[in-house]
C-alpha cells in the first residue's frame, strides 16, 4: 500500500506558461494520468495553444470562477463544481475571459499522461 498528500502551494509553478500551472503528476507519485492545477486571471489562458491531443483525453473540473473553452463549434462556460470533457482529437482553448470578475481554478486530468501528442489547431484552417 502506498499514500502521499502533496501540498499543492509547495509545487513550484511551471516557468514560461500562460497562466499559474503547477504539475501534481510527480510529487503525487502518479503514473496512469496526468494531473495539473491552474489558477488563471481575467485574460489568461490555461493551454500555450489551441490544441487537440492525438490520444489523451483530458478532463478539467472547476475549483472556483468560471472556465471558458473554445472549440470549432462554440464556446462552453463552465461554472464552478462542474466537469468539462475532451476527447483525443477534439480542438480546445481553455481560458479565462478578459471580463471576467474573478481568477479561476482548474484541476485538468489527463489519461494517459503523455507528453508531445498535443496537435496546434488553427481554427482559421477550416
Amino acid at each position: 500500500m502506498g499514500y502521499r498528500v502533496v501540498d499543492v502551494d509547495s509545487v513550484d509553478p511551471e516557468p514560461d506558461r500562460p497562466c499559474e500551472c503547477r504539475k501534481l503528476s510527480d510529487p503525487g507519485g502518479l503514473d496512469a494520468a496526468a494531473i495539473n492545477r491552474f489558477r488563471a486571471a481575467p485574460g489568461e489562458q490555461l493551454p500555450l495553444a489551441y490544441h487537440a491531443h492525438e490520444t489523451q483525453e483530458e478532463a478539467f473540473y472547476v475549483l472556483d470562477g468560471t472556465l471558458a473553452v473554445e472549440t470549432p463549434d462554440r464556446t462552453y462556460e463552465v461554472p464552478a463544481d462542474d466537469l468539462f470533457v475532451v476527447d483525443p482529437g477534439s480542438p480546445q482553448r481553455a481560458y479565462n475571459p478578459a471580463d471576467a470578475d474573478e481568477p479561476v481554478t482548474v484541476l485538468a486530468i489527463g489519461a494517459p499522461p503523455v507528453s508531445g501528442d498535443a496537435v496546434p489547431y488553427d481554427p482559421d484552417d477550416e
